[in-house]
């Protein structure tokens, strides 16, 4: 029941509702309002290798983070309960409608547009769930786990397929892929989403990461970037 439908009912909240998370607009002041995050896992042949597994061997898997995640400051506060907190730059697609069953041949014309994030993971812990069998909610999606930058109109730049993936930390090139180095497209991964899920306008897919995932510290400084799409600067605090 949205807010409107509520107060029509005579209704009151009995805890104040969270602020709805958003992303600015590049060039604009709209905001893009955050639903729910998917991340896909080891879509990068070289990063799945880094990680332990064979890419040729796997189909696609999905988890979660939740929308409150997501933060656009430029810092990330150093988590909690860990001593090992990984880098992930990813390219990030943000959906304008949802839908269930949608073919890879419609699927872009779902897209709002794209941005550039990290998929910050607390590494020690997701090892951890890893030997137990558990899932890695507690290493994936915790508070400000998702650094993100402003989101750009596909009307403006299209859906980029190829161009530079980077991530460089206190100047030091760590991550260095390409966009069309991904095994799962973004028309592949928004139909295969919507076999699983009723998407919604407002969620987010962050598309994965090349290798060179690797700790950062508190006072690092990290500057990430897509082709064609944009860079961010992200403190590490």
């Amino acid at each position: 029941m949205n807010e409107s439908a509520l107060k029509a009912t005579g209704a009151n909240f009995v805890v104040a509702p969270n602020p709805l998370p958003t992303l600015p607009v590049e060039g604009t002041a709209d905001v893009f309002p955050v639903n729910r995050i998917f991340c896909i896992g080891r879509n990068y042949a070289a990063h799945a290798v880094e990680m332990g597994h064979d890419p040729d061997k796997e189909p696609p898997f999905f988890f979660f983070k939740h929308g409150g995640a997501v933060i656009s400051d430029g810092t990330f506060p150093y988590p909690t309960e860990t001593s090992d907190v990984h880098h992930e730059v990813e390219m990030i697609v943000a959906l304008a409608k949802g839908g269930t069953d949608i073919a890879i041949e419609d699927a872009l014309d779902h897209v709002f547009g794209y941005g550039v994030g990290l998929d910050m993971t607390r590494r020690d812990l997701q090892a951890d769930a890893k030997k137990l069998g558990r899932p890695w909610e507690v290493a994936k999606s915790f508070e400000a786990s998702a650094p993100c930058g402003p989101l750009v109109p596909a009307s403006r730049i299209g859906h980029p397929d190829q161009g530079a993936v980077l991530l460089k930390v206190n100047g030091e090139t760590r991550q260095e892929g390409d966009l069309n180095q991904m095994l799962w497209k973004v028309p592949e991964m928004i139909s295969i989403l919507s076999r699983f899920f009723a998407l919604q306008p407002g969620d987010i897919i962050m598309s994965g990461t090349p290798s060179g995932v690797g700790a950062v510290s508190r006072g690092d400084t990290m500057v990430a970037s897509v082709e064609g799409v944009g860079e961010i600067k992200i403190d590490v605090v």
